[in-house]
């Protein structure tokens, strides 16, 4: 039977491990969601900017645009800025629904909370304010809340070195 200091150093590995897991995870979505919530809000805006003009502006708006793009008839400005409009609301629907869909707040929230849960762990495991057995319990307990956060093969820089090795 390994003794209690082999037991920790395991299990502190296990916890870097998992943790550097969570952070590469981090690192890779919130950008990701980041850059879907800027896309909704850009097109979101451009939608209410295409039909602004001709809401507001009416038929002189029309009238003005035709002259300025030189369109024949006035009824092509009307038609383009509806079909723009139409373009981007269906991207903004689309981008929104697609970041409901794979749950991005969520997951970036159980993540977070994960990794400081997570951190809060080792530091009571290497200042022996937990004994290994209930660090175990807390270990599990924290890991299943993020099942959708792939396991790193290890620590970049953890210093506790790969689990000992048992015969």
């Amino acid at each position: 039977m390994a003794d209690d200091s082999d037991l920790r150093r395991d299990l502190l590995w296990r916890i870097e491990t998992r943790r550097a897991g969570v952070q590469a995870f981090l690192r890779s979505q919130r950008p990701r969601a980041r850059r879907r919530s800027n896309l909704v809000m850009v097109f979101s805006s451009l939608a209410a900017v295409f039909t602004a003009g001709p809401a507001v502006g009416g038929e002189t708006f029309a009238g003005g645009v035709q002259k300025a793009v030189g369109f024949s008839s006035d009824s092509y400005v009307w038609r383009v800025l509806c079909l723009l409009a139409l373009l981007v609301s269906v991207g903004s629907v689309i981008l929104t629904n697609m970041g409901k869909a794979q749950d991005d707040v969520a997951r970036l929230s159980t993540a977070e909370a994960a990794n400081a849960e997570l951190e809060g762990l080792s530091s009571l495991l290497q200042y022996g304010q937990l004994s290994v057995q209930d660090g175990v319990k807390l270990y599990q307990q924290y890991s299943v809340k993020i099942p959708f956060v792939d396991e790193l093969p290890g620590p970049v820089g953890a210093g506790y070195g790969p689990p000992p090795t048992r015969y």
